[in-house]
C-alpha cells in the first residue's frame, strides 16, 4: 500500500466522538488549548505521519521536531511493516494451524488444530488436556480466546459443538506459568512481548521487550482487555520504567500490579536471556518475515513461545512514561536497517 493510500484510509477512519476524548485528555495534560493541539495534531499528521492516538500517546505537544522526528508513527510503523515483511508470507503468523506446524519446537505444548485432525487426535488430546485454552484460527488482541474445561458426559460431540459455536479453530494444552510471573496474575499467562528485527545483512536482533500482565481475572494479559505493560531493558532483562494501561492516552502508570500489589518495577524476569535466543532462533524460520513481534511465555523451565504477530502493535514503543528521553523508536531500526527512509 503506497503511503498517499495509506493517508486515505487513516482519516477516513476517524471518528469524531473517538477524537474528542484524546483532544480533551491532551488539553487537560498539557495545558495547551484545544485550537493549538488540534493545528499541531494535523501538522505532526502532515510531517511525521502522526496519528490523534500517537500524538498524545507519545506526548507530541512536548517534544522537539528533532524529537518528533525519531518517532514511529502510525505511517511510519506501516512503512516498516511493507518494508521488511513479506505480506505473501504473514499467514504462517496469523493461522494459528500453520504457525503450530512451523513453530511448535518453540511453543513446548500440545496443539490440536481442529480443521486437520482425527476423532483419534481430537480424543486423545482431551483425555490427555481436559483443561485447555482456546482461540479462533485467526484472530488478534486476545479476543476469542477463553479457558475451556472437557466434560466427559458429553463427550467428543459434545466438545465438537462447543468449539463450533465459540469459532474455535485450535485448542492448546495450558502452559504452566513460571510462579514468579504467576505472582502478578495468576488468571492469565503473563507474557513477554519480544520484538526480533533481521538487520541488512540478514542476522536477528531483539530490539525491544514488553512484559504484558493481566488483571481482575481476565484470562487473557492483552492491553485490549485491560492489561498492563512494562517496558524492559533489553540488556538486563528489568522492568526499569513504570506499567502502563493498554488505553495509553489516559496516561494512568503504575509501579506496582493494580491487582495483586506486587512491585513492578525492578522486577527481574526469570529466563529473559534465554527468550531471546529463542525469539531470534524462531525469527530465522521465515526470514522473510524481518520485523515480528513474538509473545513468550516463561514457565518453571523456561520459555515458551506462545504466537508470533506481524503486526506489532508499535503505540507501546514509544509511551512518554517509558520513554523519558522522548527519543522514538526510529534510530533503532535505522541502525539495523540503514537503508529505510521514512
Amino acid at each position: 500500500m503506497n503511503k498517499f493510500a495509506y493517508y486515505v484510509r487513516v482519516l477516513s477512519g476517524m471518528r469524531l466522538k473517538r477524537f474528542k476524548p484524546i483532544l480533551d485528555r491532551a488539553h487537560e495534560i498539557s495545558g495547551r488549548s484545544k485550537l493549538w493541539l488540534t493545528a499541531d495534531m494535523i501538522r505532526c499528521a502532515r510531517r511525521y505521519g502522526c496519528g490523534y492516538h500517537d500524538y498524545i500517546q507519545f506526548g507530541m505537544y512536548d517534544l522537539t521536531d528533532e524529537q518528533r522526528a525519531t518517532m514511529v508513527t502510525r505511517v511510519v510503523s506501516r512503512k516498516l511493516m511493507d518494508t521488511l515483511n513479506d505480506e505473501r508470507d504473514a499467514h504462517v503468523l496469523d493461522n494459528k494451524g500453520e504457525f503450530a506446524r512451523l513453530y511448535g519446537k518453540f511453543m513446548k505444548r500440545d496443539v490440536l488444530a481442529l480443521s486437520e485432525a482425527s476423532e483419534a487426535e481430537i480424543d486423545a488430546f482431551i483425555e490427555k488436556h481436559p483443561h485447555m485454552f482456546c482461540k479462533p484460527t485467526d484472530g488478534a488482541c486476545g479476543h476469542g480466546c477463553f479457558i475451556y474445561d472437557y466434560d466427559p458426559a458429553r463427550g467428543r460431540e459434545g466438545f465438537l459443538a462447543d468449539m463450533r459455536a465459540q469459532g474455535v479453530g485450535v485448542c492448546e494444552e495450558c502452559l504452566r506459568q513460571h510462579p514468579e510471573q504467576a505472582e502478578f496474575n495468576p488468571s492469565s499467562l503473563n507474557c513477554i512481548r519480544i520484538i526480533t528485527l533481521i538487520d541488512s545483512g540478514g542476522a536477528p536482533h531483539v530490539i525491544y521487550a514488553v512484559q504484558k500482565f493481566g488483571t481482575k481475572d481476565v484470562c487473557v494479559d492483552n492491553y485490549g482487555p485491560g492489561g498492563i505493560g512494562c517496558r524492559v531493558n533489553v540488556d538486563t532483562g528489568t522492568v526499569d520504567w513504570p506499567a502502563v494501561i493498554g488505553e495509553g492516552y489516559l496516561r494512568e502508570t503504575f509501579t506496582v500490579h493494580p491487582t495483586s500489589g506486587k512491585q513492578l518495577v525492578g522486577y527481574k524476569i526469570p529466563y529473559f536471556k534465554e527468550a531471546c535466543e529463542m525469539c531470534c532462533e524462531a525469527a530465522m524460520v521465515t526470514p522473510t518475515l524481518r520485523y515480528v513481534g513474538w509473545d513468550v511465555g516463561i514457565t518453571p523451565d523456561g520459555p515458551a513461545i506462545v504466537e508470533g504477530n506481524d503486526f506489532t502493535d508499535y503505540l507501546f514503543y514509544q509511551h512518554v512514561p517509558q520513554t523519558p528521553d522522548g527519543i522514538g523508536m526510529l534510530p533503532v531500526f535505522r541502525k539495523y536497517v540503514p537503508e529505510f527512509e521514512r
